[in-house]
């Protein structure tokens, strides 16, 4: 990183298969995170996504990622094992292409991204690294004061005390100091291991979007709020939040707070403009005047402060902001102060003049008194509010925004306060566009995270059941509160309702319950989420009706589980629901529906992108599906190819271990057969057709009913052979030549057995004696599938008891570990230690041997029988 100072580094080598590259993903997020790092994690996965997929996808090597920190920034090298393969410098002049193309895609992602990029070389490694540098951030003092007189000096009320709490990661009390317990009542003993947010009076979410749990999330917050005290009474306190982690890397937040009208100790001062500092006739900043200084650096707290200067302003009750989306025809709520705030945040009104919509969006308006114009500003429909002055917030000529404020009263508010509230609107509007721009674009590029790696999880599974999985995992909590997947089986085939996920693992099966008794959304093709009510109404009624019975009963709701379970189910889906079509292939196969809790609504850049990742996971599921049902068809024929059983032969022990190669295959080039023919006489076969897959699994099929027709039709070894020969050959162009031993056996009652065998190309069968010698059973004549005339014959062996014959394709025999193979020498070896073994040990010993032969699994079909001759058991006297 040049000159700057590496302050920690990160390091880790992901190996060459397609995982690797969402855990390089993981491993860069984590670390980055770790060194709070936060402003660029975003766009570091997104390139590290990238040339980790060149390393270990493209180029095939193994990838090593390195992360540097310094004050500047953060820069991150991938290194691949592949110096031959050039990359186009950034002054090299060499065109990268179209973005669409996957070649020089993450360069053209570097080049767009990092504030410094290139490429190194070694004799061994070719590294390409990025560099992007942090935000700045003001150093040195923060603000200072002039000295004044004693009488201008902020007063308190003896000394001041200032309360110092320390709260764990889970949200309970570990530090209580004597201040804290003078100010508020209670001991540190009393409050010690106690949740915090027990003694907090929170007033609608001051500079945050949820409440006092989510603000003691952040790393740095200040404001005001209420603790309610041993005697009951809500003391104003004014805070002022550190979020630390000890040595051990527990994180807890520490909490400095004074009473409200002592908040000039921990509140920072409002600092004075910069420019001109040398002009004794100098203005404010207006903008700095009216949000204060320093102004909040993200949009949120930015329009927090805006509403409750405005509501300072004008001395009002309530006070509220909204932004206009992309296509400004709706206002969207985001921030509110003396409202229900985490109820109204993200509801969408529409902007143009009609019933029930915002008519006074786009110009100033005073409304004396609500009351006699109900619905003029929704907003606050139900609220208490009754006089309201609006003004539009414009950039350019544009409507961005609308700024309100409120009073209980009526006749509050007159154009002299609608003046004064345009006049702070028009200071403020290009900050806050400026950063809503800034906030947008950052989501776009988390957004684009978000897909790279949704897409990466869809496509690594063809499970139907892990796919649904997945989608409901996606989208809770990142995108919504819960999500129900319904899947379409065919046109004629309801919405089935397959996958239920709420954030809260104990709200599930209420969730479930509750949908299952409701119909389905409709299966409606139009891209894009619609509304859905009804999972909202359903639980309202449900809820109406539990209570009713409750209060009815005299009993306490607190007391019935089922009662509790209802209410919660009602709360967790009384928010917005919207339905989103799953479309594949020009087919709606189902509706990924998403949940938020009572009166929250989503926002439109998240109804976007899970948009595009309900169209994603609808590829993904179809695939599963049609890979599940050619999967299920595939497997059911090769079923009907393999012998329904082996048959109880006289005196003889028969086993069979057969592994066909390929994913989803039970049966492929060879195979095996075991069947009576007549008169005690049985016969046995085992075979390998060139090839795998489905194409060899069908002369397999071929090959094993001709046997046993021909064999039953009285015909001897040769003869069978060459019939089946003949057919092979009349397959044409589908023919596959291949390799066959086929014997008959016939038991004896002296206790051995006579077999007569032909082995067609096949690996000789070995024939184990007593004494532990092996040799081959059979001499090797001409394959099948190859020439029309054969001439081949039969050969007589005897096995006696005790003796083994072992038949093997040659999966067994070529096993291969680098150079070294198996071979029939090896098999040998195995099978020379198998003396007194049973036909099962011996079948399981020889397998084993074959998968320690190699650490990788095998490539192809591997077929074992073997025969035993049992010896016969002594007589007892």
């Amino acid at each position: 990183m040049g000159s700057a100072v590496i302050t920690a580094r990160a390091a880790a080598t992901f190996e060459p298969v397609g995982r690797s590259v969402a855990t390089a993903r993981a491993f860069v997020r984590d670390t980055l995170q770790g060194w709070g790092y936060n402003d660029v994690v975003d766009d570091a996965v997104v390139l590290t996504s990238e040339l980790v997929t060149n390393a270990v996808i493209h180029a095939g090597t193994a990838a090593d990622v390195l992360c540097l920190r310094s004050a500047e920034g953060v820069r991150v090298e991938v290194a691949d094992h592949y110096p031959e393969r050039e990359v186009p410098l950034q002054s090299s002049g060499i065109d990268f292409g179209s973005p669409d193309r996957e070649n020089g895609r993450g360069l053209l992602l570097c080049a767009a991204l990092a504030s410094r990029w290139g490429v190194e070389y070694s004799p061994t490694r070719k590294h390409v690294w990025f560099q992007l540098d942090l935000p700045d951030r003001p150093v040195g003092i923060r603000s200072a004061g002039p000295v004044l007189p004693t009488s201008l000096l902020p007063v308190t009320d003896q000394r001041v005390r200032v309360a110092v709490v320390q709260i764990d990661s889970t949200g309970a009390i570990s530090a209580w100091n004597e201040d804290a317990a003078h100010v508020f009542g209670h001991t540190a003993e009393q409050v010690a291991a106690k949740q915090f947010t027990d003694f907090v009076a929170w007033p609608h979410t001051p500079g945050t979007s949820t409440g006092i749990a989510d603000a003691l999330q952040l790393s740095r917050w200040e404001g005001s709020y209420g603790i309610r005290g041993a005697d009951g009474r809500t003391i104003a306190v004014y805070a002022s939040h550190l979020r630390v982690r000890d040595n051990d890397g527990d994180p807890s937040t520490v909490c400095l707070l004074v009473r409200d009208d002592e908040r000039a100790v921990l509140q920072s001062p409002v600092r004075a403009p910069v420019s001109d500092v040398s002009s004794d006739n100098r203005t404010a900043d207006p903008f700095e005047v009216f949000i204060g200084s320093p102004a909040p650096d993200d949009l949120d707290g930015l329009l927090q402060r805006t509403v409750e200067r405005a509501r300072d302003m004008l001395d009002a009750d309530a006070a509220f902001l909204l932004l206009a989306t992309d296509d400004e025809t709706e206002l969207e709520v985001r921030a509110t102060t003396g409202l229900p705030s985490a109820r109204q945040r993200f509801a969408r009104v529409p902007v143009e003049a009609g019933t029930g919509r915002y008519g006074s969006a786009r110009m100033p308006a005073v409304h004396e008194d609500l009351t006699a114009v109900p619905g003029a500003v929704p907003l606050l429909t139900d609220t208490g509010m009754r006089s309201v002055v609006t003004v539009p917030l414009k950039v350019e000529g544009r409507l961005t925004g609308s700024l309100g404020v409120a009073a209980e009263n009526a006749g509050r508010y007159s154009n002299e306060e609608a003046l004064r509230l345009q006049f702070a609107a028009d200071r403020i509007a290009l900050a806050v566009e400026s950063a809503r721009l800034g906030e947008l674009e950052r989501l776009r590029r988390g957004s684009l995270s978000f897909l790279v790696e949704a897409s990466d999880l869809l496509a690594g599974t063809l499970d139907r059941d892990q796919t649904l999985a997945l989608m409901a995992q996606m989208t809770v909590p990142t995108l919504a509160t819960w999500c129900a997947v319904y899947t379409i089986a065919d046109q004629s085939s309801d919405p089935y309702l397959s996958y239920v996920l709420h954030e809260d693992e104990d709200l599930i099966d209420g969730l479930k319950a509750l949908l299952s008794k409701i119909s389905p959304p409709d299966p409606v093709p139009t891209p894009g989420a619609r509304v859905w009510s009804a999972p909202a109404e359903a639980g309202h009624r449900a809820a109406v009706s539990t209570s009713t019975r409750a209060l009815a009963a005299d009993a306490p709701l607190s007391m019935s589980t089922a009662t509790r379970t209802t209410l919660a189910t009602a709360q967790a889906v009384g928010g917005e629901t919207v339905v989103l079509p799953l479309v594949a292939r020009n087919r709606v196969i189902g509706m990924l529906t998403l949940g938020k809790p009572s009166d929250d609504h989503f926002r439109q850049e998240i109804l976007e992108l899970a948009e595009d990742l309900s169209r994603r996971a609808a590829l993904a599921l179809d695939n599963a599906r049609l890979y599940s049902e050619r999967m299920a068809i595939s497997q059911s024929l090769q079923r009907s190819l393999l012998p329904p059983g082996l048959p109880d032969v006289p005196n003889v022990e028969i086993e069979v271990i057969y592994r066909a190669a390929g994913e989803g295959n039970e049966v492929g080039g060879d195979f095996y057969d075991v069947f009576p023919i007549s008169d005690g006489a049985y016969g046995f076969a085992i075979g390998d057709v060139c090839g795998t897959g489905p194409e060899a699994a069908a002369v397999t099929g071929l090959a094993r009913h001709a046997l046993r027709l021909l064999a039953r039709e009285g015909f001897g070894g040769p003869a069978v052979l060459e019939r089946l020969n003949a057919a092979i050959l009349d397959e044409g162009a589908r023919s596959r030549f291949l390799t066959l031993l086929y014997g008959e056996l016939w038991p004896r009652e002296d206790g051995s057995a006579l077999l007569k065998v032909v082995c067609a190309g096949h690996p000789l069968p070995l024939r184990l004696r007593q004494d532990g010698s092996v040799v081959p059973a059979a001499e090797p004549q001409p394959l099948l599938g190859v020439i029309d005339d054969l001439e081949l014959y039969t050969e007589e062996v005897v096995l006696d008891p005790g003796d083994v014959l072992l038949c093997v394709t040659d999966g067994i025999t070529e096993r291969r570990e680098g150079s070294r193979m198996l071979g029939d020498d090896g098999l040998a070896e195995v099978l020379s230690t198998c003396t007194g073994l049973t036909a099962g040990a011996v079948a399981a010993r020889i397998l084993r041997a074959v998968e320690r032969f190699a650490a990788e699994p095998a490539s192809d079909d591997m077929a074992i029988l073997a025969m035993r001759i049992p010896e016969p058991q002594p007589q007892q006297s």
